[in-house]
């Protein structure tokens, strides 16, 4: 597999419901990976595919990402691109290698994961049952030039975010609703006084979304 990654794996041959985790900035694959046995007791496959950008995050530590952040959120198309590729090509890898259950496949990712995870779901909707983003954006780059498509109405989705987020302000998340909803997408919204974090809330009305949506028949 191309990207270094981690895995919680139900024990069982499967196929699991599966959850496919994409870090933010700076962040490595084990930064989401504590989530896993909360969710459906463990039950839930959940593999965390770490950026391919390596970067100094400051003493001695690094951290990585999955397209370069220069100019404030401005994001270059070709980066998205090529992110976009890398991913798809680890998820095909994936689905390969572990017993996903191609039918109850949920992308999710925080902040720069999440536009990640919005450009892969928003792309190719089909291939996913829902979508999560947590203190995330989505920028115009992702849905400029994304086609007519009435699967996209059936994708699950919640959009979380913190009204203290120092890093992305919660208009973006509301921005993001609202471009959801132009694509024909009502997404689930939660806003939590929180800074750029899964709080405590956050994380259980998480978890309970994932039971009862997400994952539900």
């Amino acid at each position: 597999m191309e990207l270094l990654h981690t895995a919680h794996v139900p024990a069982g041959a499967g196929p699991f419901p599966t959850i496919l985790a994409l870090h933010g900035f700076g962040a490595s694959a084990h930064d989401l990976l504590g989530i896993a046995p909360l969710v459906a007791d463990g039950e839930v496959l959940f593999v965390c595919p770490q950026g391919p950008i390596a970067l100094d995050v400051g003493q001695g530590r690094r951290g990585y990402a999955w397209f370069p952040m220069a100019g404030g959120a401005e994001i270059e198309p070709a980066a998205l691109v090529g992110a976009r590729g890398v991913l798809e090509g680890f998820l095909e890898d994936a689905m390969a290698r572990y017993p996903i259950d191609p039918a109850r496949l949920v992308i999710l990712g925080f902040s720069q994961g999440g536009v990640m995870a919005y450009d892969l779901a928003l792309g190719r909707p089909e291939r996913f049952r829902a979508l999560v983003a947590l203190s995330s954006w989505l920028p115009d780059v992702v849905v400029q030039s994304l086609p007519e498509d009435p699967a996209r109405a059936a994708l699950r989705t919640l959009v979380i975010h913190g009204s203290h987020d120092p890093m992305i302000a919660v208009e973006n998340a509301q921005a993001a609703r609202s471009t959801l909803a132009s694509l024909g997408i009502e997404a689930a919204w939660g806003e939590y006084e929180m800074g750029h974090e899964v709080g405590q809330q956050a994380l259980r009305d998480l978890l309970g979304w994932l039971a009862q949506v997400a994952f539900a028949d």
